[in-house]
């Protein structure tokens, strides 16, 4: 029998705070977009808690997850002044440029949300291996390109859900093809240095718990 394990308090504080503070506001200017937010925060939390009790997730994971939470509803709820460099149909976060014409803040949520989600595809690989067979895991690069491709997989799955919510919401501050292209790219991006990072700690770090 598996030893019980409890998803932090402290993490779950965390994000239901940011979700409040973040929300609210956005329910009180009436946005029609903040219930999507509000059922995706809900739906995640949700499914990561019960990930973490099978799976027993490390808390640095689960926190990269709860800040990927924040950056994201950040992104499409917090305005930004107008005479800020942006692109898009509306003054949010996700519209505006960290570099003009070159970097937005769109792309750094993509790779950083999607990178920590190849994260989150290796430690549910690597500890139902240990778990159910007692073999430790090594991230050889066949096992690190698995865990790339299932953080594309659950990226190219978020843009269906935004393909379907621009289709049912007036305003989703999604974009139309050349943004999902980018999405796309910083999706891989993210995914593939996550990998590396994992192979190299690996292999350097061969008796600790990634």
């Amino acid at each position: 029998m598996q030893p019980s394990h409890r998803y932090p308090k402290s993490i779950l504080f965390f994000t239901l705070v940011y979700v409040a503070a973040i929300g609210l506001p956005a329910m009180r200017s009436g946005k029609p977009e903040f219930v999507s937010y509000l059922l995706m925060m809900a739906t995640l939390i949700t499914a990561v808690s019960i990930v973490d009790r099978r799976s027993h997730l490390s808390r640095p994971l689960l926190w990269c997850l709860s800040v990927w939470g924040l950056v994201h509803m950040s992104g499409g709820l917090i305005r930004i002044p107008g005479f800020w460099p942006y692109n898009g149909p509306d003054e949010v976060l996700y519209s505006l440029w960290l570099v003009p014409n070159r970097l937005k803040y769109d792309h750094i949520v993509h790779a950083y949300g999607f990178g920590t989600t190849t994260w989150l595809c290796w430690e549910i690989l690597r500890n139902g291996m240990e778990m159910r067979y007692g073999h430790r895991l090594i991230p050889t690069f066949g096992v690190i390109a698995l865990c790339i491709a299932g953080g594309m997989g659950f990226g190219a799955f978020n843009e269906m859900v935004e393909f379907i919510a621009t289709l049912t919401l007036p305003e989703t501050h999604v974009g139309g093809y050349a943004n999902t292209g980018w999405d796309l790219v910083s999706n891989l991006i993210g995914s593939i240095l996550a990998g590396l990072l994992i192979h190299v700690r690996g292999r350097s770090r061969p008796s600790e718990r990634l």
